[in-house]
């Protein structure tokens, strides 16, 4: 009876390990020489590759966090860390760290000004001219049977439906051939030439040759080219700007500045 109770705590005991370590398992990435990586550790650096969440991408990210754990544990135990010259490196890095995380601080707080981003705005807003057009192709390999489709729009065929049914550009196809509203500086020269001389509803009587094949031009619409708004431009307007190296000199200079001017260096 006795033995049989010594069994029964043993296997209790058995579950109850397994279960924990079941647990412990499940809360973390891995266990490096008893060690945790906690799984949220492995969760954030997914996040952070910008890749999709797969196992395979989980086992990779896995894998750095293991290699750095075992580097570190190594670091501990060969006592690297207390050398002098490795302290001074870790120093600098730190300070480096710090030093670009202050200043992109600055630059989203109060680097970039108001009369900065109205200025680069208007300089934009100078690229928007000349006209949109909003145009439909139909594109095939041979001009004879380019000849053939116009042949048949001519005779009353749908532009839209045989776009759809014969067209070699995967893009437009499926739409009716429909290119949205381009600029004629968005299009290979051959086509822009057409392009611009057709009136709205218009399709070109000649097949139009260029890189991609030969193409039958319809010309939906014109309207002349609009700037979009300085609120829609602004988040943009204020990455270009603050990716710019030498603005970057001058502003982090201009921090420094105005650091030095509230302190007292003695």
């Amino acid at each position: 009876m006795l033995k049989t109770r010594h069994l029964i705590t043993f296997s209790v005991a058995a579950s109850l390990i397994s279960m924990t370590s079941a647990t412990a398992f499940a809360q973390n990435a891995a266990i490096v020489n008893g060690k945790a990586i906690p799984k949220a550790q492995l969760d954030k650096l997914v996040q952070k590759s910008g890749q999709a969440d797969n196992p395979q991408v989980r086992d990779q990210a896995r894998e750095m966090l293991v290699t750095r754990e075992l580097i570190l544990q190594e670091a501990d135990k060969r006592g690297v860390i207390q050398k002098e010259s490795v302290r001074e490196q870790l120093e600098q890095s730190r300070v480096g760290i710090l030093v670009a995380a202050v200043f992109e601080d600055y630059v989203e707080k109060e680097g970039v000004t108001e009369a900065e981003l109205k200025a680069a705005y208007e300089s934009v807003k100078a690229q928007y001219t000349g006209k949109e057009y909003h145009v439909e192709h139909i594109l095939v390999e041979k001009e004879s049977d380019a000849k053939a489709i116009i042949a048949q729009i001519k005779a009353g065929g749908n532009f839209e439906e045989i776009a759809k049914a014969k067209s070699k550009d995967p893009g437009s196809a499926p739409n009716g051939g429909d290119l949205g509203w381009v600029t004629d500086k968005a299009l290979v020269p051959e086509f822009s030439k057409a392009m611009v001389q057709l009136k709205n509803g218009q399709v070109t009587d000649k097949p139009v040759k260029s890189q991609f094949g030969w193409h039958i031009i319809k010309m939906i619409d014109t309207r002349d080219m609009k700037a979009p708004s300085f609120d829609e431009l602004k988040a943009q307007l204020k990455q270009m700007i603050a990716s710019d190296q030498n603005w970057q000199k001058a502003k982090f200079s201009e921090m420094m500045q105005k650091l030095r001017a509230k302190a007292k260096v003695q």
